[in-house]
């Protein structure tokens, strides 16, 4: 069974008889994510966020087109990690360029870039492309839509409970024993300001945590996953409605 809000299972048939409102284009990265879960856990989240939340909003009448999945994110930090792939982040803004531009010869106005690597940020990209292109630009990262306090005990930001949750409820098959994930110990910054959040430097990830993970995933179940999942995207789903509703000349509220 093929569904009509995937484009990669769509034929021309389907694509050339939709009037679509909007696409996703879901954007992830390889990457090591401890020793229990796969390179591809930030793209096959971007993917099942974005699969799910389209098919809620179809269901409401929200044609949405869910773009094959970039599966290359900013790894500058895992330069060292064997086949942690990185894309600069000026080859990203080429390449949302170069998307954004056959978007719209193609009469697509709207896109959202539904993001789920924390290396990503297309904030200043969509900043300097939007005034060269009439398509609206906006982009989710799915990770941030619900609060994660709210369903996991442990906050950690890479493979821990929560992608490790959440990994169990949409790739089953593809995670291994949690006995076999280290513990995502991190080792804190020596800098006061990057402990206490208001100054950054990128992380050198083998320099932070021996098992490539950040934070315990000991408590994850694949129920807290489904949970979490369904809010994000009955969250996300309804932005997807919004927005195909949204004239970009008028955005905003009086």
């Amino acid at each position: 069974m093929t569904h009509p809000w995937i484009i990669a299972e769509s034929t021309w048939r389907t694509v050339g008889t939709t009037a679509y409102d909007l696409a996703v284009l879901p954007w992830g990265a390889t990457e090591a994510h401890n020793f229990h879960l796969p390179y591809a856990t930030d793209n096959y989240q971007s993917d099942a966020v974005a699969a799910e939340s389209a098919r809620r909003a179809w269901g409401r009448g929200t044609r949405t087109a869910v773009l094959p999945c970039i599966p290359f994110g900013v790894n500058t930090g895992q330069l060292d990690i064997p086949f942690c792939v990185n894309l600069n982040p000026s080859t990203q803004a080429g390449i949302l360029s170069d998307v954004v531009h056959a978007l719209e010869v193609q009469g697509v106005t709207k896109l959202v870039i539904l993001n789920g690597h924390g290396g990503n940020d297309f904030r200043q990209m969509i900043r300097e492309l939007q005034p060269r292109t009439k398509v609206f630009l906006s982009a989710i990262n799915w990770y941030k839509v619900v609060e994660p306090r709210e369903h996991f005990a442990d906050l950690g930001d890479h493979a821990g409970e929560l992608e490790t949750s959440v990994m169990q409820h949409i790739q089953p098959s593809l995670v291994r024993p949690l006995a076999e994930a280290g513990p995502g110990r991190e080792h804190k910054s020596r800098l006061q300001g990057i402990r206490e959040g208001w100054a950054w430097a990128p992380r050198q990830w083998t320099k932070v945590t021996a098992d490539t993970g950040i934070g315990n995933p000991a408590a994850a179940t694949s129920e807290k996953g489904r949970l979490y999942f369904d809010a994000v995207c009955a969250r996300v789903s309804s932005y997807f409605v919004e927005l195909a509703a949204l004239d970009p000349a008028d955005p905003y509220l009086p």
